[in-house]
């Protein structure tokens, strides 16, 4: 595939430690995970909680449609197209190295029919099209760990757009810390004030849901319910989030609320 002006200059670059095999952009940050003896597993912590979607809405059919702004290790695609069999799966990427590399050493599948990735500019797609999308999860950053274009409010605003009615806009604030408020900020506004922010991972990573159409109302109950069934049929276990959740944040009559 030929390079569009746009394509990013900076490296690819591939290390191995303990069994897992990381992705890096031409720097020590790094910028997506596998296990090797569990390359279907979300390795890094934020991924895991990227997929609390799963618990916000009563899966079932839900999604039917996901939307993937940054492939890096093609962790979040490949966990849903193992667990999520009736979910067709689009990534925007803007770096064709990457796409290259997923499928070579992070075993992205090649299967047209469920997994489509476009190579371009993130924003650039959100901004010119129509298609909705049930999921939408952004997650692109430069080597420095900035989202540039993919932080605006224009890129937000487009992101509640392109969701459908029961949709839900996730968004990882990785490298963002002197700006948090500002990126929250901005979510905000294109929601409406429809977002949740959970508290902090360990490494940083601050994650944000966010919806314009049905409502989100779950009992911390259920929460944990949903969770331990996501557990028992992919293995993903978000019962420490929702423990995280609790200590971090209020909860008015134990429900979370979007």
């Amino acid at each position: 595939m030929k390079k569009s002006a746009t394509t990013p200059r900076h490296s690819v670059d591939i290390s191995e430690e303990a069994g897992v095999r990381n992705l890096h952009f031409g720097s020590d940050w790094i910028q997506g995970a596998m296990r090797i003896a569990r390359p279907w597993s979300l390795e890094l912590a934020y991924t895991r909680e990227m997929m609390a979607g799963l618990l916000l809405r009563q899966t079932g059919q839900w999604p039917r449609h996901a939307l993937l702004i940054g492939l890096g290790a093609g962790s979040l695609a490949k966990f849903i197209y193992r667990n999520l069999p009736n979910c067709r799966i689009t990534v925007v990427e803007i770096n064709p190295q990457v796409e290259f590399i997923a499928r070579q050493y992070f075993k992205l599948p090649d299967d047209p029919r469920r997994i489509d990735v476009v190579i371009g500019c993130g924003a650039d797609y959100m901004l010119s099209g129509e298609r909705q999308f049930d999921y939408i999860l952004a997650d692109g950053f430069d080597p420095e760990a900035r989202a540039g274009a993919l932080d605006t409010l224009p890129f937000y605003q487009a992101c509640r757009a392109r969701l459908s009615e029961r949709g839900l806009f996730c968004a990882n604030l990785l490298g963002r810390n002197k700006s948090f408020q500002a990126s929250a900020e901005r979510i905000r506004t294109a929601f409406d004030g429809r977002l949740t922010v959970f508290p902090s991972c360990d490494s940083g990573n601050t994650i944000v849901f966010a919806t314009g159409g049905e409502p989100v109302d779950v009992s911390l109950d259920e929460l944990r319910e949903r969770a331990v069934k996501l557990k028992q049929e992919s293995g993903l276990d978000l019962l420490p989030t929702i423990s995280r959740l609790q200590l971090g944040a209020s909860f008015p009559d134990s429900r979370l609320s979007i």
